[in-house]
């Protein structure tokens, strides 16, 4: 089903998402005060939009009201980020999720009613490091600071073993979620799923536990 998305902020971050958007067949309405950026991305989103976002009468305009979900990604202008949050959810915008840069400019994006709160440059950052630490990691999701969900190659350890050998909710109070092989996906794997050396585990569980996992050969 189509929805539509209004990106209130055109830099790197904002831009890649209204293009993945509307790439996968959603309904883009992007704001920037920047003609030079509005110019570069109006081939790639349904509508855009040079205007001051902070202005309540330049949202009303536009028919805020009448999108899905409202994404604010003026994570460096603090005051602007405020502004755009109170006015999208006083005009009737069901779902606001915000850019933040630090704990501090979430914990107020969240008391004026942000949704969800997202760092993209922390998590990339967090991301990358585990790539560059361990060549076994294909993915890396810090859920929370003690909780991740991490696509590992199998370690070797661990291969030509089944679940049922390996224990491992038991042993490291870890949750095995998928076993992703070439010929296919297999969802909650049975205890008597042996592990190839081709295999990749979707796990979930602890940070400091997925980070041991991730230094095994």
């Amino acid at each position: 089903m189509k929805r539509q998305f209004a990106v209130i902020g055109c830099g790197r971050f904002g831009a890649s998402l209204a293009r993945t958007l509307y790439a996968l067949g959603q309904e883009v309405m992007v704001v920037d005060r920047s003609e030079e950026r509005i110019q570069s991305i109006s081939d790639f989103v349904t509508y855009a939009v040079q205007a001051d976002a902070t202005d309540e009468k330049t949202l009303k305009s536009l028919g805020i009201r009448n999108f899905d979900t409202a994404v604010i990604s003026i994570g460096s202008d603090i005051q602007s980020s405020i502004m755009a949050t109170l006015m999208t959810k006083e005009l009737g915008v069901k779902y606001v999720l915000c850019k933040a840069q630090n704990e501090m400019q979430a914990k107020v994006l969240y008391k004026i009613g942000a949704d969800k709160v997202v760092f993209p440059e922390r998590d990339m950052g967090v991301k990358v490091a585990h790539n560059l630490v361990s060549q076994n990691v294909l993915e890396y999701i810090e859920l929370s600071p003690d909780f991740s969900i991490v696509e590992i190659v199998a370690p070797r350890k661990w291969v030509g073993k089944t679940m049922k050998d390996l224990d491992l909710r038991a042993k490291l109070g870890i949750n095995v979620m998928a076993v992703k092989h070439p010929y296919g996906i297999t969802i909650s794997p049975p205890a008597d799923k042996v592990l190839n050396g081709d295999d990749i585990l979707v796990v979930v569980g602890r940070s400091d536990v997925i980070n041991k996992i991730e230094a095994m050969e």
